[in-house]
């Protein structure tokens, strides 16, 4: 029985960490400035995230922290609405063209800083 309890917390935890990706997926060495517009944003975990539309009307996956940091750091989750106008700097993706991994975000002029 406890060897079966054993296999069944290992399991679990194991699939935690699957799901969180590493922060080696990003190109640190090539930063990037977006400003844009929020057309979807999640406050969940393990990372919150929006989807920020550009002026050259491409649609990025911006992966921002947990949201507890977010909280503590004081980018309320009503900050993060559809139509928000947002400034992320952060980093892309290897091999999705599409996502960013952000080091702070700004709206409305308050900077946060994710990291």
């Amino acid at each position: 029985m406890q060897r079966l309890t054993l296999f069944a917390a290992g399991l679990v935890l194991s699939t935690g960490a699957l799901a969180h990706h590493g922060w080696s997926e990003y190109q640190s060495d090539k930063p990037l400035d977006l400003s844009g517009t929020i057309e979807q944003a999640g406050y969940e975990q393990p990372h919150g995230f929006v989807r920020l539309k550009t002026a050259d009307n491409k649609t990025w996956l911006v992966v921002l922290a947990p949201p507890s940091r977010m909280e503590s750091r004081g980018l309320a989750r009503e900050m993060l609405k559809p139509g928000q106008r947002a400034t992320v700097h952060g980093y892309p993706h290897r091999s999705k063209s599409d996502e960013l991994r952000a080091e702070n975000i700004t709206i409305e002029g308050k900077k946060t800083e994710l990291r």
